[in-house]
């Protein structure tokens, strides 16, 4: 665990107090922007995170997995900056221009870094802590909102400024690996082989991306509808998003539970458990029960992401990793904006039919995960 790992982990728990996080609609709508407005900004994002994803892991296996990331980090700075001065669609469309372009550079490129930073055997363990510094960050930013909100909606977006700022300082004392300076001669034609050569890990990819896009859903767009109809009051929201990162923190432990229960079993309980909360909220109207079966999604979600970034980066045999995990990434997004526009019609169906359509996309994440675990050539998972 050097340095490398130490101060991503800080700066990703900076980059978590995102203080406007359980209010972003409200802010956006403070601003004049409506709620298709809002959907209309997120498919943009989506689309331009599939655009610069491949460029991006190029650019990191070219130039180093530092240089990538001090870019990468001060865009996101300068993002959150755009996000407090903006008052119009054109304004936040800028906005999720450049947090686009950012995130696609972070994409992989920091999983990348922190593989290559430590000894293979213990990657669980530092994306668990990777996972959990993040999710610690956010149920502080989370549980302080329900504070600052009550004077304004606009502070919530000018104190987020501060730790993004910070977040770059530190990104300046990272320290590059080895892995990506032999690649003078390596094209990008190249930097597919590992996709060709492993098709199973694409089998992984859709079912995690499935159940990433469904998730992220219930949790960050579908939980508020759900929640006041079991009659919480919305001044409670900030306190439940707080109480939710608790749950998240479960990944700082995923690497005892993989060690304890197996990869394979993990996963598979994991998902199980993803599919009977979210198909149960579709009945449930009770508050306490509610919050239970969002607490129980947030939570197993969160444990899986340690696990998915160390099966995507012992699937890389070449030194193009970047590249690789943007490709991976990309998939992904593929995946995402498709699942996206199937809930957003189910949406003007009831809130009931998106609830039954994100069950069944992590029914099909879980019959994809028992093939991936089924192929006898899968060599990046154990028991």
């Amino acid at each position: 665990m050097n340095r490398n790992v130490y101060l991503l982990c800080i700066i990703v728990f900076l980059q978590g107090l995102i203080f406007y996080g359980p209010v972003a609609t409200l802010f956006r709508q403070s601003r004049g922007l409506s709620l298709n407005d809002i959907f209309i900004l997120e498919t943009i994002f989506i689309i331009l995170m599939f655009v610069f994803e491949i460029p991006w892991g190029y650019i990191a296996d070219k130039i180093g997995y530092k240089k990538t990331l001090i870019i990468s980090f001060f865009l996101f700075f300068l993002s959150k900056i755009i996000f407090y001065y903006s008052h119009s669609f054109s304004m936040f469309l800028l906005e999720s221009i450049i947090a686009a372009i950012s995130i696609s550079g972070i994409s992989g490129c920091d999983s990348a870094l922190i593989y290559t930073s430590i000894d293979i055997k213990d990657s669980d363990k530092a994306f668990s802590y990777y996972s959990a510094s993040s999710t610690s960050g956010f149920l502080i930013a989370a549980f302080m909102n329900s504070f600052i909100v009550k004077y304004s909606l606009d502070l919530t977006a000018f104190w987020t400024i501060i730790p993004y700022g910070l977040a770059f300082i530190l990104s300046l004392f990272l320290v590059d690996t080895q892995e990506h300076r032999n690649l003078d001669k390596l094209n990008l034609i190249d930097s597919f082989k590992g996709l060709k050569d492993n098709k199973s890990i694409l089998i992984f990819i859709i079912s995690m991306a499935l159940i990433s896009e469904s998730t992220h859903a219930l949790c960050a767009f579908l939980n508020q509808p759900v929640y006041l109809r079991s009659g919480i009051d919305i001044k409670y929201f900030g306190f439940l998003t707080a109480f939710m990162q608790i749950g998240c923190l479960m990944s700082a432990r995923a690497y005892k539970m993989n060690k304890k229960i197996g990869t394979k079993k993990l996963y598979i309980i994991l998902i199980c458990l993803i599919i009977g909360a979210n198909l149960l909220l579709i009945y449930l109207r009770n508050m306490i029960l509610v919050v239970g079966m969002m607490f129980v999604i947030e939570g197993t979600f969160a444990i899986t992401q340690p696990l998915s970034n160390t099966i995507q980066n012992k699937s890389i045999v070449t030194t193009n990793r970047a590249t690789l995990l943007s490709a991976y990434a990309m998939i992904g997004d593929i995946i995402g904006g498709f699942s996206n526009l199937i809930m957003g019609k189910a949406s003007d169906i009831s809130l009931d039919a998106t609830l039954g359509v994100c069950g069944a996309l992590n029914i099909i994440a879980l019959i994809l995960m028992l093939v991936f675990f089924l192929n006898k050539r899968n060599c990046f998972t154990n028991k």
